[in-house]
């Protein structure tokens, strides 16, 4: 007798025909799972109902499946990468601003998709806690400009429970970009006008001080608008030198009209400094960062900054319910990642095994080299001796961006890529190092506090508090360190990112190590942004540092420095770098870029031998 069906099934059939009609993609796969919602290519993710079909779970998957349709029917990922800015919160409005066009041309269309949108929106809104803030920095700045947009766009005003939230920061809003925010019905359908118009709307907004007060005050206000002058001509000439202020471009391809966000000048300038020339020798005849004072980057104070174990930034009974979550998100990943960890252990295995000495007096009779014996028995007898590989002693640590575009999908992908690596590499004999690196507080924490009340000098520097997490430490075990990677999951951890000094960081312990060979990759999903810092001093202040850096490691350091990054070009910094589109590919990218290093090491040590052999 066949088990009867759920009463949730139909409905699950019924919703799946619905988001593949409406995204005019008849291949898209959409599943319903427990896990959190996502798009990936032609594989919807929605959440799953249960047998009683409550009307608010009805209503959560139908607009989460409309939304993800007519992000596939209208929207261009190739063109969003384009214009995307570097930002943490400036990407965060971005990619609200881009939910709200491709949600508003669906609402506009069709009444139920309309009130399906609505109903998701309101319920995911709510669960984040908009609907009880009392103040602005309860509520996220993206979300509010996403739902003034929607109400731009379409007419409809925010839901009920959430205008107190929207009224918060809507005075805001209005008195800096409502001129701008007319213009969006006009370019709704334009994905290219559309995404243009946000970043000024963007601009508009970031003019100011986080504190309220205008940027000329800060004395910044004059080069700003500088910056953004000149025609669509002279803008295209900029675009090579991308990530040149917050604003900072992710393209794909050269040439693309977007708005560029700094002066002629700053170009000229950078490429003259911080570029290194091609083929460039390295130098060692100075250690790494010993000319770092003469870079023109200072810190405004490190009282604040910390280096701090996983395990103080959280109690051991949350460490364990973290971990425990990671542990279930690791079930679904760890055959791809498994069977490319296992290539690598292969890899290292047989580098650290024995190799045979031929040609020798005595030993092994060499059978081989018989019938050279045949062929002239006046030839002597050709021995064999098994030898010790000499095999280098490595450390490899694995720096891991904790910012706060990296929530969600890509931080539980890094950790666990992290985790699988980790354990594989300790089972061949290679120490192992887990690092973290993100800031104390959003807007400049305890710094910008202390430079507020220092009279706010000007140029003050890096403005932030560091803080970088020691996950596994080099010579922990990995059965004590495990269960400190759960961290990374933790709500409010991933702040801001401050690349070059953490770099500086993780170099520096790892030129404290014994080991011959020292390795060290970096995981990042994009230029370092810190708000505070960079809306007091240049526009490009941390990316000339974090170039800076990147230059003295790869040309006067022996560490052997590698980058991948997700969504983001990290080439156009590291000469030794991958980049991805999808978290989902770092797995592979990590193992690929540690088996080439040590693929590229056996060669070299196999061609030494043999001209030691001659």
């Amino acid at each position: 007798m066949a088990k009867p069906e759920s009463p949730s099934e139909p409905f699950k059939r019924a919703v799946a025909i619905a988001v593949r009609s409406l995204a005019g993609e008849p291949e898209l796969e959409v599943n319903f799972s427990s896990e959190p919602p996502s798009l990936k290519g032609l594989k919807a993710r929605l959440p799953a109902p249960t047998r009683a079909l409550a009307p608010h779970e009805v209503a959560l998957v139908r607009g989460t499946g409309d939304a993800y349709a007519l992000r596939k029917a209208y929207h261009d990922e190739k063109v969003h990468n384009r214009f995307r800015p570097g930002g943490t919160e400036s990407l965060a409005i971005f990619d609200a601003a881009e939910s709200a066009r491709v949600e508003a041309i669906g609402a506009l269309a069709m009444e139920g998709v309309r009130q399906n949108l609505a109903a998701q929106l309101e319920q995911r809104l709510t669960a984040r806690g908009l609907a009880r803030a009392s103040t602005r920095d309860e509520v996220p700045l993206s979300e509010v400009v996403g739902l003034l947009m929607r109400e731009k766009l379409t007419g409809q005003a925010p839901p009920a429970t959430l205008a107190k939230a929207v009224d918060l920061w809507r005075p805001f809003v209005e008195e800096r970009a409502a001129n701008d925010m007319e213009k969006l019905p006009e370019v709704m359908r334009d994905q290219k006008a559309f995404a243009r118009l946000t970043r000024i709307i963007l601009q508009d907004l970031t003019r100011s001080d986080d504190d309220g007060q205008s940027s000329e005050e800060e004395g910044e206000g004059e080069s700003s608008e500088s910056e953004n002058e000149g025609s669509e001509e002279q803008e295209a000439q900029q675009q090579g030198e991308s990530g040149e202020t917050e604003f900072t471009e992710d393209r794909g391809e050269e040439g693309e009209d977007a708005e560029a966000e700094v002066s002629g000048e700053q170009v000229e300038d950078f490429a003259e400094t911080d570029q290194p020339e091609e083929g460039m020798q390295p130098n060692r005849s100075q250690p790494p960062f010993s000319q770092a004072e003469s870079w023109g980057y200072k810190i405004y104070t490190p009282q604040f900054d910390e280096e701090i174990s996983a395990p103080d930034l959280c109690d051991a009974e949350e460490l364990t319910r973290l971990r425990g979550f990671l542990d279930q998100q690791l079930s679904q990943m760890q055959g791809v990642v498994s069977r490319l960890a296992n290539k690598l252990q292969r890899l290292l295995l047989a580098q650290q095994n024995r190799h045979w000495e031929f040609d020798q007096e005595e030993g092994l009779l060499d059978t081989s080299r018989l019938p050279r014996i045949v062929i002239d028995p006046m030839y002597p007898l050709s021995f064999k001796r098994e030898k010790d590989t000499n095999f280098r002693d490595t450390v490899v640590t694995l720096l891991l961006d904790n910012s706060g575009s990296m929530r969600g999908r890509p931080i539980m992908v890094a950790a666990m890529c992290a985790d699988i690596l980790g354990r594989t590499l300790e089972r061949c004999a290679v120490k192992t190092e887990i690092l973290g690196f993100t800031t104390r507080a959003w807007k400049g924490g305890q710094s910008r506090e202390k430079w507020t009340s220092d009279g706010k000098p000007a140029n003050p520097g890096r403005l932030n508090d560091l803080r970088h997490i020691v996950y596994k430490a080099a010579d922990e075990p990995w059965r004590r360190a495990k269960r400190n990677l759960g961290l990374m999951m933790r709500e409010g951890l991933l702040k801001e990112n401050i690349d070059g000094e953490a770099l500086m960081w993780a170099h520096n312990r790892l030129m404290a190590r014994p080991e011959q060979r020292k390795i060290l990759m970096v995981i990042s999903d994009g230029a370092p942004v810190d708000d505070s810092t960079l809306s007091v001093n240049a526009g490009n202040y941390l990316e000339r540092h974090l170039r800076r850096v990147i230059e003295d490691i790869e040309t006067r350091s022996s560490v052997e420095l590698t980058a991948i990054g997700i969504g983001h070009d990290v080439t156009r910094y590291y000469k030794r770098a991958v980049t991805i589109v999808d978290a989902e590919q770092l797995g592979g990218a990590m193992t690929t870029q540690l088996i080439s290093l040590f693929e590229e090491d056996r060669v070299h040590d196999e061609h030494a031998r043999r001209i030691a052999g001659r």
